[in-house]
């Protein structure tokens, strides 16, 4: 839905933007919304890390929902980050999975959201090459740490063997790992509503729960975590480029 509705306003601007050299009325219509696209083209390119990567795993998302899902279940099968696949082709299997949606797509709006606000006001602060080495820390060391668990469950008898072929990928180990580095740079009540919803949606789950999935968030956010306090340690924080500017 989110999807349909950037491309719809995107092509309602363009059409606009034509019309204005035709039309009086909407010439003045393109003069008053200009300050609030200069501010969203400013805002996209001051965090370009993470905004390839939410085009990345929307177009994957977008064939998801175009292609059979008989295929997409083998597709997803093929390049899940399972104890399998992950003993045959580690390299390949973590590159192929952090491009797909779980759920064939289900969730997308979230995780955009989730990307295009939070994250991405975390990449202003730490620099799109420190931001990235924290995506990938959550999505590498977050399945490792989860595969070492499953591997521990399954040895001692807690768990099936079915678990070791079971499906496992997603954006989601990257979105909490660049959530919790940004709830890392936050203060006052935004500090209080960052640990909140942290709280509730990678904690939360691991108690109620009890699935290897839910644990993967959680160690994918911890990672997360640690990593983006060693980088902000070394580095130190940006100064992003102030925006305001642009609404003038």
């Amino acid at each position: 839905m989110i999807v349909l509705a950037v491309t719809v306003l995107a092509l309602a601007w363009y059409v606009l933007c034509w019309l204005s050299l035709l039309w009086s009325g909407a010439r003045r219509a393109v003069d008053r919304l200009s300050p609030y696209t200069r501010w969203l083209h400013a805002w996209i390119l001051s965090a370009p890390a993470t905004f390839t990567y939410v085009a990345i795993f929307t177009a994957f998302t977008l064939v998801q929902r175009t292609t059979p899902p008989h295929l997409i279940d083998v597709l997803t099968r093929v390049n899940s980050t399972n104890l399998v696949r992950l003993h045959r082709a580690p390299l390949a299997v973590l590159a192929d999975s952090a491009l797909w949606v779980a759920d064939r797509g289900s969730g997308l709006t979230l995780y955009i959201l989730a990307f295009v606000t939070v994250v991405a006001w975390a990449e202003r602060r730490y620099g799109p090459p420190r931001m990235i080495v924290i995506f990938l820390s959550g999505h590498v060391l977050g399945t490792l740490l989860t595969a070492l668990v499953e591997l521990h469950a399954i040895e001692s008898g807690r768990a099936s063997y079915h678990l070791a072929r079971t499906t496992d990928v997603g954006v989601s180990y990257m979105m909490v790992a660049g959530c919790v580095a940004a709830v890392l740079l936050m203060r006052g009540w935004w500090l209080a509503a960052g640990i909140t919803a942290l709280a509730v949606g990678v904690v939360w789950p691991v108690i109620s729960n009890h699935t290897i999935w839910a644990l993967g968030h959680l160690l994918a956010a911890l990672c997360g975590l640690v990593v983006a306090a060693l980088t902000r340690y070394l580095g130190g924080i940006r100064t992003p480029r102030d925006l305001r500017p642009c609404l003038e």
